[in-house]
């Protein structure tokens, strides 16, 4: 047997106990997630990756540990700024918090089996027509231009999701949310409930995430397993990390500027990559130095920033 198949066998052991434990037994009652278990939750996923990680670096090499460490925070990176269209979605649907964690548990396990698909065909189109490589690195560019430029007040409108507009043609939604139910019956005709609809504006707008995250994360390796297994890792932590920015949605201010920053780094990294190779330690390096000053510039923006008259500080 060999190490690549001993991995990959690892790796899904790990991610099925994982989920088993995770929405089979703690997670398995809708209930609102506080700030604390959500915090909880995303020190304990980070954990179980860098555990991973060091599981990776003992078996296949400092490089392959670091392209998984890189890969895993751009992806988790990336997940921060969809989290707060997440946020958006739930508050147009008017789902209640306590609901919340169902549909996300659905939702993750729909961004893994669209990641498997898309990883995985990706990185074959990679390895049979390199030329991709500067037309995903041109899509990261342009991505982090148009985050960049965008007004902050440009909100999407969830409603008017062309997957939910298909959907509502050939299955009616009621218009009040009854229990955790994505489906009920009114007088003999099956009905979906807007916890389905968001479901599926969830499922849609992570399809969108996973055509700026994938190309970022090919940047760094072609490898199927790290890149899959970065990207997953990175998913299953999305629940609690949807929870834990929730609450502190206006603390990390800067955090889109540094993600459009590390997408054009990226993208420019795969557009000349036949001229000049930069390591993966290097990109490793400049990841984290941009996610840190975001993160610094964010909480040093909020502490100097003045106050109003009646003793709040301003937005």
């Amino acid at each position: 047997m060999s190490i690549n198949t001993i991995m990959w066998i690892a790796f899904n052991i790990v991610i099925a106990a994982l989920l088993y434990i995770d929405l089979g037994i703690i997670n398995k009652k809708s209930h609102e997630v506080s700030l604390k278990e959500a915090a909880g939750w995303c020190a304990a996923w980070i954990s179980v990756a860098l555990l991973f990680n060091l599981g990776i670096y003992m078996v296949e090499g400092q490089e392959k540990a670091l392209e998984f460490l890189t890969g895993y925070i751009i992806e988790y990176s990336l997940s921060m700024d969809n989290m707060f269209v997440f946020v958006m979605i739930f508050t147009y649907f008017g789902v209640p918090a306590k609901y919340q964690p169902r549909i996300l548990h659905w939702g993750i396990l729909g961004a893994v089996v669209m990641r498997f698909i898309l990883i995985f065909a990706g990185v074959a189109l990679l390895h049979k027509f390199h030329w991709l490589i500067y037309i995903f690195g041109a899509i990261l560019v342009f991505t982090a231009i148009k985050m960049l430029t965008q007004d902050d007040d440009e909100r999407m409108d969830p409603g008017q999701n062309p997957v939910l507009k298909l959907f509502k043609k050939f299955l009616p939604f009621t218009d009040q949310t009854e229990g955790e139910s994505f489906f009920v019956r009114h007088n003999g005709v099956l009905m979906a409930t807007p916890l389905f609809a968001t479901l599926i504006v969830i499922e849609a707008s992570d399809l969108v995430f996973a055509v700026d995250s994938i190309p970022a994360v090919l940047g760094i390796s072609k490898d199927y397993f790290i890149v899959y297994s970065s990207n997953i890792f990175a998913i299953m932590g999305l629940r609690a990390l949807y929870f834990l920015l929730a609450g502190l949605m206006n603390v990390f201010r800067f955090l889109k500027y540094g993600i459009s920053v590390i997408l054009f780094f990226v993208g420019c990294k795969m557009l000349v990559s036949s001229f000049i190779k930069i390591g993966t330690g290097l990109s490793l390096f400049i990841v984290l130095a941009v996610l840190a000053a975001s993160v610094a510039a964010s909480l040093l923006y909020d502490k100097l920033k003045p106050s109003s008259p009646d003793g709040q500080q301003n937005q």
